[in-house]
């Protein structure tokens, strides 16, 4: 469903793309085409959802679909390939041929109920991150993969206090919301002046990110493919990039995270101390701050409560990171606040410019919330209102 809205949605921006050429340059072929060429993206001929739409009743439709699909990524290489990884055709996916022909004529007819071209602003990104919300509540475990609840998000986000001119990662960047998100506080402050960078180790949610960054017109974010840990991919010159602002809710107590490979870890990340083998919390700790700009960069994290307290490797990088002076605020939450698990958790901040050199060098507090109460109650899963957030 989200691959065919994004799919609707190009067919219906190109369409009414060359409706306006037309009504202005008539039968000047010549001259809409190369209007048509420096578009956002480039839409084949026989490609669109209405050439399909006029293909509904073939047997093959769903190859037909794939092929479709397949053109446009052939033709917008630099930034959509790869995109569409759902196959149309499956037997495994779809069910047998004519179970899976009804299912796509259905989506094809409801689609073509609705033009996606003439809708408002953050409209159409906000259907899509409504879908994935609801996607979530469905998926049970599997939802932490890709989502986490938009309160949590948007809690997060603030707490980074990003700003005009950032640069802002999420290096364990799901489906993409937390980075619109952290994206959405700089606009609120009257600014488009940001930068988006985003990995994730999963392919298709990785696609959802990318089609989520087009479809809120941030088309020039940079979402990578691939395990933060083990393959960093936002580099510069050979060494990681460094950000104003890190912002993530990475897998809690990830196992086998790949300690055993980065022993000798090139990138200097864990000379605190090697996380255990069987809890990769402090791992993505790590990575993110030694991402974060000297004296002046901010990381916000979702973690476990046992990030808190646990001993041995874990208390000695906590201690580390206590006597470095960075740990500026520890926010305890209510449990129940993800569908993927009761367990209570917290928001960790870290501050660079409490460095030595940094604008905040002599603060040597650390703020610590119990925000465990400040929950709207509900049967399976508990929220936050925005007097919780903005308190």
């Amino acid at each position: 469903i989200l691959a065919f809205l994004f799919y609707k949605y190009m067919s219906d921006i190109k369409q009414a793309e060359v409706k306006k050429l037309q009504e202005r340059y008539g039968n000047d072929k010549e001259r809409i085409e190369l209007r048509l060429k420096n578009a956002r993206f480039v839409l084949p001929e026989g490609a669109s959802f209405y050439d399909i739409y006029e293909q509904q009743n073939a047997d093959n439709i769903g190859e037909l679909i794939n092929k479709a699909l397949r053109k446009i990524e052939d033709a917008n290489e630099s930034h959509l390939k790869g995109i569409f990884t759902v196959d149309f055709n499956s037997e495994a996916i779809l069910g047998q041929t004519n179970q899976r022909n009804k299912m796509i004529r259905d989506l094809i007819t409801d689609f073509n109920k609705v033009d996606l071209s003439d809708v408002e602003g953050d409209l159409l990104g906000n259907a899509y991150m409504y879908l994935i919300e609801r996607f979530g509540s469905d998926a049970g475990k599997k939802a932490g993969e890709f989502y986490t609840p938009k309160v949590l998000s948007a809690l997060l986000a603030k707490l980074a206090m990003p700003k005009p001119g950032d640069r802002i990662c999420d290096p364990a960047c799901g489906s993409g919301g937390l980075l619109l998100l952290a994206g959405e506080e700089v606009s609120s402050q009257g600014s488009k002046d940001y930068a988006l960078y985003g990995q994730e180790k999963t392919g298709a949610t990785y696609n959802l990110a990318r089609m989520n960054m087009f479809l809120h017109g941030q088309d020039s974010a940079r979402i990578e493919w691939g395990d933060t840990l083990n393959n960093p991919l936002l580099k510069e010159n050979d060494r990681l990039m460094q950000f104003d602002v890190i912002v993530a809710n990475p897998p809690f107590s990830l196992d086998k995270w790949g300690e055993k490979h980065l022993e000798n870890d090139i990138y200097n990340r864990f000379d605190r101390g090697m996380p255990p083998a069987s809890k990769g919390d402090y791992a993505f700790i790590s990575h993110m701050i030694a991402t974060a700009k000297p004296r002046s960069g901010r990381v916000a994290i979702i973690v476990p409560h046992g990030v808190l307290f646990r001993g041995s490797s874990e208390g000695r990088i906590r201690e580390a990171l206590i006597r470095e002076n960075i740990l500026d605020a520890v926010i305890g939450l209510p449990n129940s606040l993800f569908q993927t698990t009761g367990i209570p958790v917290a928001m960790l901040v870290f501050d660079k410019s409490r460095e030595q050199g940094g604008a905040n060098e002599n603060k040597k507090d650390v703020l610590f919330i119990d925000a465990s109460k400040e929950f709207v109650p509900g049967k399976n899963q508990n929220t936050l209102s925005d007097e919780h957030i903005n308190k």
